[in-house]
């Protein structure tokens, strides 16, 4: 095949390829989701829920969110926070403008989910669920993680 030809095949692929269907936005976040960690919905209404929560600076709102007691930096020092109102009162120290900029400009259908659960940005916040028995069938998802990310 001469070059000419190669790059007209070429071509011809590329307008091929370019008008194949693509999946629905967040359809293959979904599937992990449901293959990894469970009902995807659960999921996805929690996401939604922090990412509004996060643009409003809605303390209560994103507090509701995280699963306690959770370990995170308040000033440089990490700290064991054990429950909503201690999280609402240390809100600004918590979510600095690096992690509510992860939360708030993540994509969904970008979110990188693995077996530990779902990673905003680059691994400020994490989400997964928390069981409510033993066996795990029930559980709720809940912010598992917040942390500052690399440098």
């Amino acid at each position: 095949m001469t070059f000419r030809l190669r790059r007209l095949h070429l071509a011809a692929l590329f307008v091929v390829a370019s008008s194949l269907p693509t999946f629905a936005a967040g359809q293959t976040t979904n599937q992990q989701i449901d293959q990894l960690l469970g009902d995807h919905t659960k999921y996805e209404a929690v996401i939604t829920k922090l990412q509004k929560a996060v643009a409003a600076h809605d303390a209560p709102g994103v507090a509701a969110l995280v699963s306690y007691p959770i370990r995170v930096k308040i000033k440089g020092k990490n700290t064991l926070v054990k429950s909503p109102k201690t999280f609402v009162k240390n809100y600004d120290a918590i979510m600095t403008p690096k992690i509510t900029d992860a939360v708030t400009k993540q994509d969904y259908e970008k979110l990188f989910v693995n077996a530990t659960g779902i990673m905003f940005g680059d691994g400020q916040v994490w989400v997964n669920g928390v069981c409510k028995d033993k066996a795990c069938k029930n559980f709720d998802a809940k912010v598992i993680t917040i942390q500052g990310g690399p440098k």
